[in-house]
């Protein structure tokens, strides 16, 4: 009773700014998102008046609008009814579905680094239109229509199978599931486009994405319908996923079902997407792009951020596809390209903004949580004990931890092996014991000449860039104090890769060796300038990586497009990772370098497993974080970008090799030494399996590499021994 008689004259006042706050924030909604429909009635316009064909802004109107008979002129007819009218639809259409995608994804994964191919679906889609021509000589839009779509709704049904085991669904092995299915698809594409010049010739096309192949309304009223269905399940399922916002625990507590609504949107996303790849090809980027900035402007409402991200994804897609019609006249250029050029600055300004920590994009590493903290302390490097072997010479003695000792002889047992079998695999008929001889110099002539000259230079090239690799992903792991962490994540192999095939475009000759270090050197220090220095900034540095690689993979698809159908399917083959032709003069700079890096990672690795704790402690052990960092970084790019310009960007090892190592040595130390003997072996033996795995045709070992590290990824991650993790 008393609360009644008081709560009036108090209660009422300070509620006030509530509602005057609220009033501004939608206010500035209304007004972005009045401005964003402006802006793509414009672009929509503009669309319209530009392209082949001299029509010009007049005469569209005059279609449009019925007037002057501008509708019994075959000429407008076919340029606008039949070219810029279903390309500008198209385009709007395909641009709100991976706007809207994106942002469903980022919303259910909590992850605004969320991008639509996690589920796969663009691989998927990839896969099927390989099939589609490889087997069965699909030539036309239709039929690829048809194949993508097909190829991505049974991707991502697969993924969702996987998530969903044992009681999964949660939004870490979604990702985990999409990433790993979806690599596992791309190497079967690659594996199918690599024994068939014609299949890649038409692939390589297709899969930059584009909206000149889009004449009629046919295409995109065959897939209206799918369209519609996905716009509508977003809708409905966008208040229960913001319930979701706030844990599993209490979207519970509210009558939702966390697992069902995962799998709606897993629906909505494949929807939206299939049928987006399905129209134009795979375009990447967009869906990260639209969703992250419609978050900016939004803030945490979801409704409001499909909204946006359906504007801003139709107007970036409908303005890049203006831009690629001119800036190349009388060419097109790759619609993905102009967005990766278009978007990539934008995100990044948007990282360095204000708005960073209001978007959520705060420092991982800062967040410690109980259950964080628990899972450090168990992970946390344990003081040498019974478990150590002390070797004495003299006045010198040395702590050699028994358990690492062991797994390192058995790995280099396990290389030796590799190498043997490498050099005995072939089109010789060389006995197993014969082999082992001229491995050593020893035997006949023809043998040893075939063996030393030939395989084993391709072999010792293996060696150094497995090697290479290993270390590599061991001390990005090691600094990220995560599994899923490697070189990859800051640009390193498509700003090393971009580069080499820069060098061979300009200078004529492939095989600079030199330009992989430079090129992951300069992808490096463009992302740790841009996002501030690594030190604590994990998102930021992810977002940059991720918007320098988007820049540096189109700078490779345009490279590869523009050049002869023989030359691009060579490089093709390089840039999936491959062995082939490579030798002892190849091998040798890597050789050296590893010989000045090595030294250098072991003589650091003290630090690194203090290093392994937070950074208040390793201080206090008499470490500086952010210097072991910075020379941990440098090392581990150095040797990626060596790795890549000996032969290509080689997937999933530096991933594979220190969580192999870490594994069988145990956790008293950083693996270092054992990643690169797991590296070495993973290389030498998948160059080994693509050398003989198919009579007749050679699987570049990228790609043998990237097929089972798909596998391997579930494997480690979402198996029994994870199932507490993820």
């Amino acid at each position: 009773m008393t609360v009644s008689q008081v709560g009036p004259p108090e209660v009422q006042p300070a509620a006030q700014p509530a509602p005057a706050g609220r009033l501004h924030g939608n206010r500035a909604l209304l007004t972005a998102s009045a401005a964003l429909v402006l802006a793509v009635l414009v672009l929509s316009a503009l669309s319209l008046s530009v392209g082949a064909g001299e029509v010009g802004a007049g005469d569209v109107l005059d279609y449009v609008l019925g007037r002057h008979g501008a509708r019994d002129s075959s000429r407008l007819s076919l340029v606008v009814g039949d070219l810029r009218l279903p390309r500008t639809l198209t385009a709007l259409a395909v641009g709100a579905a991976l706007g809207t995608a994106g942002c469903l994804l980022q919303a259910v994964t909590r992850n605004p680094l969320a991008e639509t191919g996690l589920l796969g679906v663009n691989a998927g889609a990839s896969l099927g239109v390989v099939v589609g021509i490889a087997f069965l000589g699909v030539h036309s839009g239709y039929g690829y229509l048809l194949w993508a779509f097909g190829g991505a709704v049974l991707a991502s049904a697969l993924v969702l199978l996987i998530a969903n085991r044992r009681g999964g669904g949660s939004p870490m092995r979604l990702v985990l599931a999409g990433s790993a299915l979806g690599a596992t698809f791309g190497g079967i594409t690659s594996v199918l486009i690599v024994n068939s010049a014609e299949t890649y010739d038409r692939f390589r096309f297709w899969v930059l994405g584009s909206l000149a192949g889009v004449e009629g309304f046919t295409k995109l009223t065959s897939l209206a319908p799918v369209l519609a269905a996905g716009f509508v399940v977003a809708l409905l399922i966008a208040r229960p996923l913001s319930a979701l916002a706030l844990g599993d625990d209490l979207a519970k507590g509210l009558g939702h079902r966390p697992g069902v609504i995962r799998v709606v949107v897993a629906v909505a996303v494949t929807l939206l997407t299939a049928a987006s790849v399905a129209l134009v090809g795979p375009i990447s980027f967009l869906g990260l792009l639209a969703g992250f900035l419609a978050r900016a402007v939004t803030g945490p409402r979801l409704t409001a951020q499909l909204l946006l991200a359906g504007l801003i994804g139709a107007g970036v897609l409908t303005g890049s596809d203006v831009l690629a019609r001119v800036v190349s006249r009388p060419f097109e250029a790759p619609v993905s390209v102009i967005i990766a050029l278009f978007g990539a600055p934008v995100l990044i300004g948007i990282v360095r903004s204000r708005r960073m920590a209001s978007m959520g994009m705060t420092d991982p590493a800062a967040d410690e949580s109980p259950k964080g903290g628990r899972a450090a302390a168990v992970r946390a490097p344990r003081p040498a004990g019974s478990d150590s072997l002390v070797v004495r010479t003299g006045s010198l003695s040395l702590l050699v931890p028994r358990r690492a000792a062991v797994a390192a002889f058995a790995l280099a047992a396990l290389l030796v092996g590799a190498v043997v079998l490498s050099a005995y695999a072939g089109q010789s008929q060389m006995g197993l014991s014969r082999t082992f001889g001229a491995v050593f110099g020893s035997g006949d002539r023809f043998d040893v000449l075939l063996v030393q000259k030939f395989r084993l230079g391709r072999i010792v090239a293996g060696l150094a860039a497995g090697a290479a690799l290993g270390l590599a992903g061991c001390l990005t792991q090691t600094l990220a104090r995560n599994r899923l962490a490697t070189p990859e994540l800051l640009g390193v192999n498509d700003g090393a890769t971009a580069a080499v095939l820069l060098s061979a475009t300009l200078s004529g000759t492939f095989g600079a060796w030199w330009a992989g270090p430079l090129g992951a050197l300069a992808a490096v220090l463009v992302v740790t300038t841009v996002s501030g220095g690594l030190g604590q900034r994990g998102y930021r540095v992810l977002v940059v990586g991720l918007a320098m690689s988007a820049l540096a993979s189109a700078v490779t698809q345009v490279v590869l497009s523009r050049r002869s159908l023989n030359s691009a399917g060579s490089l093709y083959v390089w840039t999936s990772g491959s062995l082939n032709g490579r030798s002892y003069s190849v091998a040798v700079p890597v050789l050296i370098g590893l010989a000045v890096l090595v030294p250098l990672a072991l003589a650091v690795t003290r630090h690194l497993n203090v290093l392994r704790f937070d950074d208040s402690t390793a201080a206090s052990l008499g470490v500086a974080p952010g210097r072991v960092r910075l020379v941990c970084m440098l090392l581990a790019v150095g040797l990626a970008g060596l790795a890549v310009g000996i032969c290509g960007p080689v997937g999933f090892v530096a991933l594979a090799s220190p969580v192999i190592a870490g594994r069988l040595a145990g956790p008293l130390r950083v693996p270092v030494v054992g990643s690169m003997l797991v590296g070495s072996a993973l290389v030498v033996l998948a160059d080994t399996v693509g050398r003989i795995a198919l009579d007749g045709a050679e699987i570049p070992v990228g790609i043998v590499t990237t097929v089972l590290g798909g596998p391997f990824l579930l494997w480690v991650l979402l198996g029994r021994s994870a199932a507490t993790r993820v």
